[in-house]
C-alpha cells in the first residue's frame, strides 16, 4: 500500500475525549514539547504549509487535531497538544495532560507515537515521561530529534548517540533518527517508519 501523505486533510479537533473521531482504523500520533517544532514536522511530512498551525508562540496547539489520509483503509495522523513550555495557566496544562493521557491509554486505533524533541535540548521532563509511558504500555515509539539543521553534523551525531544511550531507549519498540523540518533531513526515513506501522496489524 502506497501512502500519499500530501493528500492528508483536516477532519476535526477535540477538547474532550467524547469529541474524538470514531475509534476505528489506524492512527499515528505526534507528541512533543510546545517548542520542539511538532506542527512544522507534520507540515513537512504532508507537504502542506498550514495543515498543522505553526506559531512563534509555543503552545498554540491546545486541542487534539485529527487528519485523514485518503486510502482504502481508514488511516489518520493525530496532532497532540504541545506541553511543557506553553504560557498558559496550570489548570489548562492539567486539562491537556489528562486529555493526552486518556487518548494514549484508551485509543484502540493508535498504532504508534512519533515523539519530537528539539535536537539541541533532548530528554526534557516531558520527553522522559513519554518514553517511560511507551515502555510501560509497550507501544511503538519513534523519536525525531528535530531542528538538526541548527547543529553541526558532528554535534547532531553526538546528540543522537547520547539519546540512544538513555536507559528507556533500549527497547525493540523504540527507534530514533535525526530530522529537520526546515531542510527535510530524515523525511524519507520518517515516511518509511510510518508506512511500516500503517501496514502492520498491531502497534504492540
Amino acid at each position: 500500500m502506497s501512502i500519499n501523505f500530501a493528500a492528508c486533510s483536516f477532519i476535526s479537533s477535540a477538547s474532550k475525549p467524547q469529541h474524538f473521531v470514531t475509534d476505528t482504523g489506524k492512527e499515528m500520533a505526534f507528541a512533543g514539547r510546545s517548542n520542539a517544532g511538532k506542527s512544522s514536522v507534520i507540515n513537512c511530512l504532508t507537504r502542506q504549509k498550514q495543515l498543522a498551525r505553526t506559531s512563534k508562540t509555543p503552545g498554540r496547539t491546545q486541542l487534539i487535531n485529527f487528519f485523514q489520509i485518503p486510502q482504502a483503509d481508514e488511516i489518520r495522523l493525530v496532532d497532540l497538544p504541545g506541553y511543557g513550555f506553553a504560557k498558559v495557566n496550570m489548570a489548562t496544562k492539567m486539562q491537556w495532560h489528562k486529555m493526552i493521557d486518556h487518548y494514549l491509554r484508551h485509543r484502540l486505533s493508535l498504532q504508534g507515537l512519533i515523539l519530537i524533541m528539539d535536537c539541541r535540548h533532548p530528554l526534557q521532563p516531558f520527553d522522559l515521561q513519554m518514553l517511560a509511558w511507551a515502555k510501560q504500555a509497550s507501544y511503538k515509539l519513534h523519536v525525531l530529534l528535530n531542528k538538526s539543521d541548527k547543529l553541526s553534523r558532528s554535534q547532531a551525531s553526538a546528540t543522537l548517540a547520547k539519546v540512544r544511550k538513555y536507559e528507556d531507549m533500549d527497547q525493540e519498540n523504540i527507534s530514533i533518527q535525526l530530522f529537520s523540518a526546515k531542510d527535510r533531513t530524515g523525511l524519507q526515513e520518517l515516511e518509511a517508519q510510518l508506512h511500516m506501522w500503517f501496514t502492520t496489524s498491531s502497534a504492540s
